[in-house]
């Protein structure tokens, strides 16, 4: 490194740092750093803020809530594959613990952001300062210790020279394909302002190389030739395939063998709807042709996925005896899980190496067949769950339809808790890989907005349409905010059903009635009863004033005929755009072959429950010990 020096602060440095890290793969080059969200408070105000006003470069963006900013950084790593993110910084406190809840998001979707919140004074001697949480323990403990659990690495500088040896481990696992997540580092706000005599190399642009590793070649071989071996053999595709950009070589194996695909929350796109071998979504939140293959598939070939509890319906959805698993993935912990084959390895390269090896193998014509039928009959669900005319208000399978078919075909949905990611997993028709964007790892309630402002910052040229519930919304709607600051146009689909209708549908699944999922005045104050006994007196709350009062176009929608003509309209708006509709809490989109474990009270005073237990139990036996 060379002997020459620059005298900057801590902070300074760290922003001219960020500012010159770039990454590459497959010879295309970008900055890592897209920009900085934050905001300020006494821990950074003079530190990260004062240097994010000396440079410009590292664009700074201003947020309405720590959380959100995370929520947004995420989604921009996600539509840029991991290539690209952003920073988001806050003071210590309460600004850095709302951050939490988004590292957790990003560490368990495998997605980098940075995440520099402020600290206590590492000279200590003006402690307590304001904000900071006193232990008595220990002097070196701060909230930021409570991101430890969620970051993928994680570091506090006491010192400004500290940063020389932080900086390369903070950029390793941000751009490692197996390592990325969240990235934590403390700042402690008196460090942050203190200078130091930096090496000028330091500063130098850095090109960090994004590597495209092939999987051990026996294992390779003995892969393929279980695949030859096998009779019913199943890709499950997840995010790994649309990250490694694999999803023309997963197109290529599919047509050359004739295997069928089912896709997971974050691999949907993986293939196109309409590839006859795309059996669409698998799992608790899948549809009858992918569960049904599931059932009896004697080899299943997992690429890029993580296998959640939703995918492998608590390890129900695979039921052929001796059934063996091969898993594609860069992690070597995914790779070993349910006892199987592991390639580990890019997706892209991989399947292309795979697909060499498998030449002039295929599927039997009766199975191939078979999945092409299921696939059909599939879609022909999906027209007639999209034709139901309910009333006096539209199902959410129809408004779902709806924005399927009338937004822009090269635009992107983004979705993330409650009933709608388990009713979008099954019925959207993905149009191209980027089309379906759902945060499933972490399903966070709130991630939608947020999110939506992230994917329409990652590529402004795309049209974004927000799928959000009204819990959803009144968590975290005030980035409606920002959006319009930043002239970032999203349209939003805000669907009200008086509460939250995921859980309460679990709820009465279990035999509980629903308790405490709809937003209504307390039980005295209910009105006469309809015929589910749900009719209660609802809270006087106008989600559509208060989407107006931050500043978005607000339509509201009374039919569904009202919703697609607003969904036209909107494009014709040149800001935020909210579309309000009431829809049917109870008219939802079936479970189809399928099963999630959710326990159940094992004695109870009610007969619902006792019942409910009686079918939990039948259920239990079908779930596996893969070997």
């Amino acid at each position: 490194m060379s002997t020459q020096t620059e005298r900057l602060t801590m902070a300074q440095a760290l922003v001219k740092f960020l500012i010159n890290q770039h990454v590459e793969r497959d010879g295309e080059e970008h900055c890592f750093f897209g920009g900085c969200f934050g905001i300020f408070g006494h821990g950074i105000v003079s530190g990260i803020g004062q240097a994010l006003q000396q440079y410009p470069e590292l664009r700074y963006y201003q947020s309405r809530n720590e959380q959100a900013m995370v929520h947004t950084a995420i989604a921009y790593a996600k539509m840029k594959n991991r290539l690209q993110t952003l920073v988001c910084t806050s003071s210590i406190g309460p600004g850095a613990t709302n951050m939490i809840t988004g590292a957790a998001v990003a560490a368990t979707n495998r997605l980098p952001v940075l995440l520099l919140p402020g600290d206590i004074f590492a000279r200590r001697n003006v402690a307590p300062v304001l904000q900071q949480l006193e232990s008595e323990h220990a002097q070196d403990i701060s909230v930021n210790d409570c991101f430890k659990p969620v970051s993928r690495y994680w570091d506090r500088l006491y010192r400004p020279d500290q940063l020389l040896t932080s900086m390369p481990e903070v950029m390793r696992t941000l751009t490692s394909p197996s390592d990325t997540g969240a990235v934590t580092l403390a700042l402690p706000e008196d460090t942050q302002t203190e200078a130091f005599d930096y090496p000028t190399a330091f500063f130098d642009k850095r090109v960090w190389s994004i590597p495209r590793n092939r999987p051990d070649n026996a294992a390779l071989i003995r892969a393929a030739e279980m695949i030859r071996h096998a009779k019913r053999p199943l890709i499950v595709a997840g995010g790994g395939v649309i990250y490694s950009e694999a999803n023309d070589a997963l197109k290529c194996l599919v047509n050359q063998t004739g295997i069928p695909v089912g896709e997971t929350m974050a691999g949907k796109g993986s293939l196109l709807y309409d590839e006859p071998l795309n059996l669409g979504a698998i799992g608790v939140t899948g549809n009858f042709a992918a569960n049904r293959i599931a059932r009896d598939a004697d080899l299943v070939i997992g690429i890029g996925t993580r296998y959640s509890d939703f995918t492998t319906a608590s390890k129900t959805a695979f039921q052929c005896p001796g059934v063996k698993f091969i898993n594609i993935n860069v992690t070597s912990f995914d790779s070993h899980k349910h006892y199987a084959l592991p390639l580990i390895g890019d997706a892209r390269v991989t399947l292309e190496e795979l697909t060499s090896a498998l030449d002039g193998y295929q599927v039997a014509a009766d199975y191939r067949e078979q999945c092409q039928k299921l696939h059909e009959e599939w879609e022909s669900e999906v027209d007639s769950i999209y034709a139901i005319r309910n009333k006096p208000v539209p199902s959410q399978g129809e408004l779902i339809g709806a924005v399927n078919e009338l937004s822009d075909p090269d635009g992107v949905m983004i979705n993330a808790a409650g009933s709608m990611p388990g009713d979008l997993h099954k019925l959207w028709r993905t149009r191209h890989s980027k089309n379906f964007h759902l945060e499933y790892g972490y399903s966070c309630m709130g991630y939608e907005i947020a999110g939506g402002l992230g994917i329409k910052m990652a590529d402004p040229s795309r049209n974004v349409y927000v799928m959000v519930g009204d819990g959803s919304y009144l968590m975290l709607g005030n980035e409606i905010i920002t959006s319009i600051q930043e002239d970032f146009k999203l349209t939003i689909v805000l669907m009200d059903n008086s509460g939250f209708n995921s859980i309460g549908g679990l709820s009465r699944s279990l035999g509980q009635d629903g308790f405490g999922t709809r937003y209504a005045f307390p039980k005295e104050q209910r009105l006469p009863s309809d015929a589910d006994g749900e009719e209660v007196k609802m809270l006087p709350v106008d989600l559509a004033m208060s989407a107006e009062s931050l500043g978005a176009h607000v339509t509201r929608c009374e039919t569904l005929e009202d919703f697609r003509k607003a969904l036209e309209d909107s494009k014709g708006v040149d800001k935020t755009s909210v579309i309000y509709i009431r829809n049917d809490r109870y008219v939802g989109v079936p479970n189809y072959d399928t099963w999630w474990d959710v326990p159940v009270a094992e004695v109870s005073e009610m007969d619902s429950v006792r019942e409910s237990r009686k079918r939990w139990l039948e259920k239990r036996p079908s779930e596996k010990y893969f070997h």
